[in-house]
């Protein structure tokens, strides 16, 4: 048989006392899609960034074509051809498109003037394949979507033998992910080979030839995709069975209670027009639509976080001036944003100060002076209730796994004892466990009394966790579906203009 192209033996990494990967083992061959698996904090990523060369091997050896190498820095895995391209995103905010795709070779470049024409028109053929956008656009103009885009477009500028992409779909929509997967196909069937991270099952096994999974930094299991199952999977990610990956839904004949949240025509001018909707005591209310349509403006102009310029919202029958967040709070409306990590936590800031970070005045003495004993109790009441794992309330939230860091999100928005919860992509780029652990939070909330409101891209999420979806196209909600009517492809023809459905229900 070849040399396998890339070959990992025996990788250990250590990180202080912790051990982030113990003895790890990884072929890649070539002009293979190869899958790799496991729970946020198996050990996934920081392999990936020592065959990236952002990270050094404490121990253990990496081969290319059967020779043994030392990938120092990304310089030198960018020379061996290796390309990564991050979830996070890690683009320059202020430059172009273009110049962000192309930064890499312009530093290397010896000329003292550049040839902007050039590097768009280089660029824009590199874009073309993936997307609409146009280059000369800065970065800090796209949204979340687009700005993944231009990641997966910079990598594909390099000269790739090995790409490595880490949830490359978590922000795309369903049109831009089928894209992305024709082009993967394209890269594969030219010989370069791919390394695939995914916690979407239906992903890796349309796409990927094998799977390795990863379980509490060590390796698992190497296994070709046509002699597996995702349950296989799933089962050894996690070390158990997960029986249910969403919760039940409102039984046949149950009804939902009272209606205890309201929008009533509410719009910015701009992005979303004439929303109205009503949500009841005890269901989850989804909001699908194409990623760009408005469903998170809609959201941001519910709680403040963008001017509205028409439409009232009350609450539990009683209308809400909102024009802040703190507004929103006050009122008893949450929002749970998109970018964890841009705007869900404060990666720098204690487990502890980020469950508290919304109404410290319940903390505070009359001097003005927190009761550090009271915040840590309401934090450790939390975490324990939300099985956060983490070393204490007092280690700083970036030292936590994406699943833990989005469940100490949640818990920011529980401890102000909210009435209503928007949720926008409540379990993007987490693994299936902490999905499961999640679905079932919100549906235990929404059986409480807390209104639940879901915006997913998921599609299996967003069919399998809502009681009713609202599909916005536009700025506008292009219909309802109940649950005997919620298919993917209803929700498909709705978002895109094919389909007509009725229109959002309201309170009597």
């Amino acid at each position: 048989m070849a040399e396998p192209l890339l070959t990992i033996h025996g990788v250990t990494k250590h990180f202080g006392p912790v051990k982030a990967l113990t003895d790890v083992d990884f072929t890649l061959e070539q002009g293979e899609i190869h899958a790799l698996c496991g729970e946020n904090g198996a050990g996934k990523s920081t392999l990936m960034n020592i065959i990236a060369g952002v990270l050094q091997p404490t121990q253990g050896e990496i081969r290319m074509d059967g020779k043994a190498v030392r990938i120092s820095s990304p310089a030198v895995a960018q020379s061996l051809g290796i390309g990564l391209v991050h979830q996070e995103i890690a683009l320059c905010p202020d430059v172009t498109v273009a110049e962000n795709m192309f930064m890499a070779a312009t530093n290397r470049r010896r000329v003292p003037f550049m040839n902007y024409s050039a590097l768009e028109r280089d660029a824009q053929a590199v874009m073309n394949r993936l997307a609409a956008i146009d280059v000369a656009r800065k970065v800090a103009e796209l949204s979340i979507s687009s700005q993944q885009l231009v990641e997966i477009a910079k990598a594909l500028t390099l000269d790739c033998r090995v790409l490595i992409l880490d949830e490359p779909t978590a922000a795309l929509t369903e049109s831009e992910a089928q894209q992305l997967f024709s082009i993967i196909r394209d890269l594969k069937a030219n010989g370069i080979s791919i390394i695939y991270i995914s916690h979407r099952m239906a992903e890796i096994f349309s796409l990927c030839d094998r799977v390795t999974v990863l379980r509490d930094g060590r390796y698992v299991c190497t296994d070709r995709i046509a002699e597996i199952t995702p349950d296989d999977v799933v089962r050894r990610m996690v070390g158990r069975e997960i029986r249910q990956l969403y919760p039940e839904k409102l039984r046949p004949g149950e009804a939902p209670g009272e209606t205890i949240f309201e929008v009533d025509d509410i719009g910015d001018g701009e992005r979303f027009h004439g929303i109205s909707f009503a949500l009841r005591k005890g269901e989850i209310l989804g909001i699908g639509g194409l990623i760009g349509s408005g469903r998170t403006e809609i959201a941001e102009g519910i709680c403040g976080l963008r001017a509205r310029t028409a439409g009232m919202v009350r609450v539990r029958g009683e209308a809400q001036k909102i024009n802040s967040y703190s507004d929103a709070v006050h009122a008893g409306i949450v929002y749970l944003s998109e970018d964890r990590k841009g705007s869900g936590v404060f990666l720098e800031m204690s487990i502890a100060q980020n469950i508290s970070v919304l109404d410290l005045k319940p903390l505070t003495n009359s001097a003005g002076l927190m009761n550090t004993r009271a915040e840590a109790a309401l934090a450790e009441g939390f975490a324990r209730r939300l099985a956060v794992r983490m070393a204490g309330i007092e280690a700083p939230v970036k030292s936590l796994s994406g699943g833990n860091q989005q469940k100490v999100a949640i818990a920011k928005q529980l401890a102000v004892k909210p009435k209503v919860i928007l949720m926008d992509e409540p379990t993007r780029g987490i693994d299936v466990g902490a999905k499961a652990e999640i679905h079932r939070l919100l549906r235990e909330l929404a059986r409480s009394g807390i209104g639940i409101v879901v915006i997913s891209s998921e599609m299996p999420e967003l069919l399998g966790l809502s009681d009713r979806v609202l599909v916005v196209r536009e700025g506008r909600i292009a219909g309802e579906l109940g649950v005997d009517e919620m298919t993917e492809e209803a929700v498909i023809r709705l978002a895109s203009g094919v389909g007509t459905a009725r229109a959002a229900s309201h309170a009597a």
